[in-house]
């Protein structure tokens, strides 16, 4: 399914048009930590009898309407990998909406056993029940991750100081049409997990790529559209137009950001930018 042009995230008017008597799901993925447009999407969800997963590893901290983005489907996930707000390492959460998944969830965690409800004492022996894996950080991991935790908010607020600053060097370059800006929806609170900017068609990305490295700046393309993927090609199936998502991905560069990252060294990225590279 394609993107809309603005936040890049999944076109919920696209939605109902997809889905098939084999649907079971609408999985959908909070692009940059800037959340779907979810009334709709549960609307739809509500309508087909579908559950909704969200996909949520760029979301912590970020909010739709006030509602923290993993908090909202039946099921939401969250990573703590090492490119994330909130790290780890590895690793991530389910958080779990609907009661009715949270047994098979914790059998699933727990190597596919139901050893958990044998140490509440709910049964007299645990036994292998469904899949399931080795899932659990260590304690070393989950200490790291949850001194993070305690200093969220800190982290957030710093990490959006920095998304706005860029913001505003490349407010100029955008009236210029030499690059376009993220667009952040009224109804939703983002966390700064990335700033991305989208060249103009014609643009050589590679060569911009190549200015940024010159300058020893680690700017970076993002993820390549699922669709054109090898496995994408084996096992999914498309819908509709995805012209949006395919240009999109063509002609996006993901800047640098991370806690503490100077004032100087953004000014050194914006002008690599308003240099250009044809």
């Amino acid at each position: 399914m394609n993107s809309p042009e603005d936040t890049l995230n999944l076109d919920e008017r696209l939605i109902e048009a997809a889905i098939t008597p084999r649907t079971r799901a609408i999985v959908v993925v909070h692009y940059a930590g800037v959340g779907c447009e979810m009334d709709a999407i549960l609307d739809i969800a509500h309508r087909h009898g579908l559950k909704i997963v969200e996909d949520a590893a760029q979301g912590a901290m970020a909010r739709y309407k006030g509602r923290p983005l993993g908090s909202i489907g039946d099921l939401g996930a969250l990573s703590f990998h090492e490119t994330k707000n909130l790290i780890s390492g590895e690793g991530g959460a389910l958080l779990i909406n609907d009661p009715e998944l949270s047994q098979r969830a914790e059998i699933i965690r727990e190597k596919g056993t139901d050893r958990s409800r044998f140490f509440r004492g709910e049964v007299d022996k645990y036994t292998w029940q469904d899949v399931g894996s080795s899932y659990l950080p260590s304690d070393l991991l989950a200490a790291f991750l949850l001194a993070q935790f305690e200093d969220a908010g800190t982290i957030t607020a710093e990490r959006l100081r920095i998304w706005n600053r860029y913001h505003e060097l490349l407010a100029p370059l955008e009236q210029a049409g030499q690059l376009r800006r993220p667009i952040v929806p009224a109804e939703c609170e983002h966390n700064a997990h990335l700033y991305y900017v989208l060249l103009p068609e014609g643009v050589d990305r590679r060569g911009v790529l190549a200015d940024f490295q010159e300058n020893g700046i680690a700017a970076i393309f993002h993820y390549v559209p699922l669709h054109e993927s090898p496995a994408g090609r084996r096992y999914c199936r498309t819908h509709g137009d995805l012209r949006v998502t395919t240009e999109a991905a063509a002609r996006l560069i993901r800047l640098p950001l991370w806690y503490g990252l100077s004032l100087a060294a953004q000014e050194g990225v914006a002008a690599v930018l308003s240099a250009g590279h044809r």
